[in-house]
């Protein structure tokens, strides 16, 4: 991954406001790059200090090994999840 992809998702992320979600393959699409996954990778390996929270799959889940984390931070800015989703009124597509 080269420099210039990394950038685009982090600022991609960064612009998500508080209150609102994306999915992995929205920033990615925003971004300009085919893999959803690749975002994951780069917010897992260099997204500590991004809202890396606002971003869930494409069913409105969390990764289990963060959704409890991810729910709690939602939860601080208005959004809940209900039964570990968010509901889908409140998603995009």
């Amino acid at each position: 991954m080269d420099c210039e992809t990394l950038e685009r998702v982090r600022e991609v992320v960064r612009s998500i406001p508080p209150g609102q979600t994306l999915t992995y393959g929205e920033v990615a699409e925003l971004a300009g790059i085919r893999s959803a996954r690749l975002v994951g990778r780069i917010l897992a390996e260099d997204g500590h200090d991004l809202p890396w929270h606002r971003v869930l799959r494409s069913d409105g889940r969390s990764a289990p090994h963060i959704a409890a984390e991810q729910a709690a931070r939602l939860r601080a800015e208005g959004i809940l999840m209900v039964d570990g989703r968010l509901p889908r009124e409140h998603r995009r597509r």
